[in-house]
């Protein structure tokens, strides 16, 4: 079985098309459908149902695509561990990360990282926190930035970067900024939240600072993005629990201290793979963090 037959099959599979995948490939149609069939015939398997319109993978060819990526991405590491003994670093680093993390400027990091190491491509996926946690677990991330949403084991690792306490944010005409106190879950109930998604790091660190408090609470409107979430709340739709840094992105909000919660806090992290399987290009973005957060 040649490297470049399983290059070629899974990009007819994510492209669903062979025309596309042969000029995505820059080979020819019939090159590219000779390999496809090629590795059927090794395999004994036919690995797609071909239409005049599209490709769609049959059940071999479902099982073959996950190991042909995890051997492609193998072979990627390979390449790229061989080049950084020579001290050049190649390749692709796949980055994911949440939206308006504390502890780490990803923006900055990664356009320092692109200015030491113009070689490697930079990939950026934001997703939620569990999402990213599957992504590195599975290989489809080199690393990823956003909450501890499980603990380590023998796929992924996580490595503390800063934690802080979640507030509650309200228009200052609200009953809360009015008292002016400190809050606890229960002064909260049966206030209409704000809140993200549930995959996000802020929610599932609210989620988990009600439970612990035994304080049931429903999220009337869900967003995606801190802005809109903002905009919700300075329109007085309902208030929203954020870690504390939230606050300095919309001033004209009060932000009122949260207690009793159990100890619960926001706490960002790095996720990544175990330590052999971290690629050389994710080592070198972690020295890099660790290098601007001590000269800060």
């Amino acid at each position: 079985m040649e490297l470049r037959h399983l290059r070629y099959f899974v990009a007819v599979a994510e492209e669903q098309h062979f025309t596309r995948a042969a000029e995505r490939l820059m080979v020819s149609q019939s090159g590219l459908s000779a390999s496809v069939r090629a590795l059927e015939r090794e395999l004994r398997a036919p690995l797609f149902v071909r239409t005049t319109r599209r490709v769609t993978l049959t059940e071999a060819g479902r099982a073959l695509l996950d190991e042909a990526e995890r051997i492609l991405d193998r072979v990627r590491a390979a390449h790229e561990a061989v080049a950084a003994v020579q001290g050049v670093l190649r390749g692709t680093l796949s980055v994911g990360a949440e939206q308006c993390l504390a502890g780490v400027h990803v923006a900055g990091l990664l356009a320092a990282f692109r200015r030491q190491h113009p070689d490697v491509e930079v990939r950026l996926r934001q997703a939620g926190a569990g999402t990213l946690a599957d992504e590195v677990a599975a290989g489809r991330l080199d690393l990823a930035f956003g909450v501890r949403t499980r603990a380590d084991d023998e796929q992924l690792r996580s490595v503390s970067l800063t934690s802080e306490a979640m507030v509650v944010l309200c228009p200052p005409a609200h009953r809360l900024a009015a008292a002016g106190a400190v809050l606890t879950p229960r002064d909260l109930a049966g206030e209409t939240f704000v809140d993200f998604h549930p995959d996000w790091g802020p929610r599932r660190t609210t989620d988990a600072a009600f439970v612990s408090a035994g304080v049931h609470r429903t999220v009337a409107l869900e967003v995606n993005d801190v802005h809109t979430l903002l905009d919700l709340v300075d329109e007085g739709l309902g208030v929203a629990v954020v870690p504390r840094h939230f606050r300095h992105k919309r001033r004209t909000l009060a932000a009122l201290p949260l207690k009793g919660t159990g100890g619960t806090e926001y706490e960002t992290v790095a996720l990544l793979p175990p330590l052999q399987d971290t690629s050389p290009a994710a080592r070198a973005l972690m020295r890099l963090l660790d290098d601007r957060t001590r000269q800060r």
